[in-house]
This record gives C-alpha cells, structure tokens and sequence, in this order.
C-alpha cells in the first residue's frame, strides 16, 4: 500500500486506488467510525487518486450535514484547513487551485486564531475596506479575494457550521476598469526587427511572438501546439488543447479549451505559414518534432511568454505588454486594418458569443466609425428653404431683428 498526496487515499500494489478515513467517534458505542471503499456512491471504481479523493470529501461533507452543528470552538483557520481548502481542491482543476491557492492562503491567515462564529459584519467589513485602501492590491484583485472569502463563509453555512452568511450583509468588492495593454501593427513592426533569427532561441521568439499577434490564441493555448495542429495545405489551424506545465517533467496536454466554443478551427494567412514551415524545417534540424514554441523538444514554461515580450519590448523601445495584451493586439490588429466585424473576431477567439468579445474589446473598436464618418460626408443634400414655412409668433426675450420676417399676406385668402 502506498500514500497519495491526497489524505486518506492509498494504491495498492495492484496499482488500485482507494480510500480509508475516519469520521469521528461513535457517540453511543465510542468506537472511532472509519471508511474504506475502492468504488465511488455509483459504484464505479476510481480511475485516479484525485476521483478518489472527490469521493473522500463529499463523504466527510455528507457526515458533517447529518450531525448537525458540531465543534462551536472551530476557528477559521481550522476550517479553512479541515474543510474548505480540501473540498474546493477537490472541486476544480489542478491548474485552478494552483492560481487561487495563494489568495485562500491569505484569506485564512486573515482570521486564521479567530472562532469561525466569532466572525461578525464588523468584521467582514473591516476586512473590505482593508482590501481596498491598505492592501495593497488593485480593486480586480480585492474583488477576488474578498468573493472567495464569501465563498468560503457560504461553505461554512452548507456544513451548517454557521446559521447564516454575514459577509453577504456586505457589498461585494467592484471590478475596476482595467483596459489590457497592446501593441499596434507599428510597434510590433518594431518588435520583430529587432530579433535575431540566425540565433536558435531567438528564432523561436520570433516565431512565438508573431503566432499570438497573428492568431490571438491564449497562452496555453499556444504552448499546446504542435505541428499536427497545422494544416498547411488547407491553411488551418486546431486549437483544441490547453498546456498545464509544472516543471519539464510534470506538464499535462489537456484536450481541450478554456471553454467549449475555445475548441475551435481558424484559418491561417500566408505570412504565418511561411514563418511556420521555416521555422518546421530549422527544428527539424534539431531533431525537434513535436511543439512548435519549443527549443529543446519539452514546451516552454507560460512564464517564457512574458520574458520574451519583457526583453524585446525594451529593445524595440516599445511599450511592455503582458502575455494576453497580443490576445488584444490580435483584435485591434483586425478592426484597424481590417475593419473586421464582430462575429468574424468572435468567433476567431473562441468566445461563445459576440456579447462575450464585446465585453472585453469593445474599447477597441472605437475607431471603427471613422471610415463611416467618411462616408457620411455629402451623401445627404442640403437645400434650404428660400422663405419661412411656419407662422412665428415670437418671444420676448428674443430681439426682435433674430425673428424671422413674417410676410403679411400668408395665410391670406385671395378676395
């Protein structure tokens, strides 16, 4: 039998995954209540540790329900530990819980000594405004914390630890207007004619810099492909896969896409395929097959995205931009130069609606009414008219050489 990283799971030399916990203790007999089972409520059995340990959570969380509000002395800290931290890292991916581990942290370092039931609106608010003015933290990211600490009180209530949800008597924390950087067609010009293709490593920069501005792929999404992606005589490209990396010996290939409509096939223009079979063949003479945006054969870390922008941003005397600012330097690169419409930049996105890419790119299509407003000019014909049409009957404000002359005899019938 050997441990899982997860508590309680265990796989055994069959290679079989299974759990063995304790509850508690009998309250009558006194003995400790344990569980032990290879199979999940359905009676399937565990593909992974990770199933394994769903299935350990949701006991604990169903024991829990069933014998009613119990340890009134647990603090936050503990329960963050014993309960919410296993529980929500057993409810999403891996990729999930490695970004928002941090912020949990935090939030249970907040209160960590303090009794779960102890935690009043006081309290709550307190730790708003805190998150707000002395943090330290833009307002996107304090909105982020203080909604997980909401989610985290909520949980509490499930496991009827506490009667109700008193951060819920609070406002939630706004998202501020936060416009992502990008490059327009100039600066990337600038960009890319200060890399030195001659140069192994440099030539896969420049390859990786211009597929995000030429595509507008997701991070993850680039770092996941590989050249059976690349259709080159039909001119596509499959984007069907996300990359989760740990380290060069630990990175998972998921199949599949932030979200469902992120699966998606765009096509691809001359100059890409060409910057791409180039860059084919000279891999090719590294012994490299697989990822396109590799050196040595394994994918590169997400964080080599940003290096990379980081060091040629400073050479080409550019604005810095972050990964996703060539996401949005892809659709401004669309709408200025192209005047693309909103359901062609949707969909190359992979958004499921046009509203979705609205929301995050409308800033960029401000531009977009200038050549309209071109149009617009002399298409409509002005003849005014040579004599008043309307009896004016004046103001008193008005002096009278601003009225209009009234002619006498309007309105008059003919004798």
């Amino acid at each position: 039998m050997a441990k899982t990283k997860y508590p309680g799971v265990y796989q055994d030399e069959k290679g079989v995954f299974f759990y063995h916990i304790e509850l508690g203790v009998d309250k009558v007999t006194g003995k400790r209540i344990q569980k032990k089972s290879r199979k999940d409520s359905n009676g399937k059995r565990f593909s992974s540790a990770r199933a394994a340990y769903k299935e350990v959570t949701r006991i604990k969380n169903e024991y829990l329900m069933q014998n009613g509000y119990a340890n009134y002395r647990l603090t936050f800290g503990e329960f963050m530990n014993s309960f919410y931290l296993p529980h929500y890292q057993s409810s999403v991916e891996e990729s999930t819980w490695e970004t928002r581990k941090h912020v949990l942290w935090e939030i249970r370092d907040r209160f960590f000594d303090k009794e779960l039931r102890e935690i009043g609106v006081r309290d709550c608010e307190s730790y708003r405004t805190w998150l707000l003015s002395e943090s330290g933290h833009s307002q996107n990211y304090a909105g982020l914390i203080y909604g997980a600490f909401r989610q985290a009180m909520e949980y509490a209530v499930t496991l009827q630890y506490l009667k109700e949800n008193v951060s819920k008597k609070t406002k939630s924390i706004p998202k501020g207007r936060s416009l992502v950087e990008y490059w327009t067609k100039e600066q990337f010009e600038k960009v890319i004619s200060v890399i030195y293709t001659n140069n192994f490593y440099e030539h896969m920069c420049f390859v990786a810099i211009w597929l995000y501005y030429m595509t507008g792929v997701r991070i993850s999404e680039g770092l996941a492909l590989r050249w059976d992606d690349v259709d080159f005589k039909k001119k596509k490209l499959r984007i069907h896969h996300t990359l989760q990396m740990k380290s060069l010996k630990d990175f998972k290939r998921k199949p599949y896409t932030k979200t469902v409509d992120g699966m998606r096939t765009i096509s691809l223009d001359d100059d890409t395929l060409k910057v791409l079979q180039n860059w084919k063949l000279v891999q090719s003479e590294y012994g490299i097959d697989d990822f396109i945006i590799s050196y040595t054969g394994l994918p590169v870390y997400r964080s080599t995205i940003p290096r990379i922008i980081k060091r040629y941003a400073k050479v080409a005397k550019v604005p810095q931009i972050q990964g996703k600012g060539l996401r949005h330097s892809h659709v401004s690169y669309l709408i200025n130069e192209f005047n693309a419409d909103i359901l062609v930049v949707s969909q190359r996105l992979g958004h499921s609606s046009p509203e979705i890419t609205l929301k995050h790119y409308a800033h960029l299509w401000s531009r977009n009414d200038e050549l309209i407003a071109e149009k617009m000019a002399g298409n409509i014909k002005i003849l005014p008219a040579k004599e008043t049409m309307i009896d004016f009957n004046g103001n008193q404000n008005i002096e009278g050489s601003l009225i209009p002359y009234q002619n006498p005899t309007k309105g008059m019938k003919k004798p």
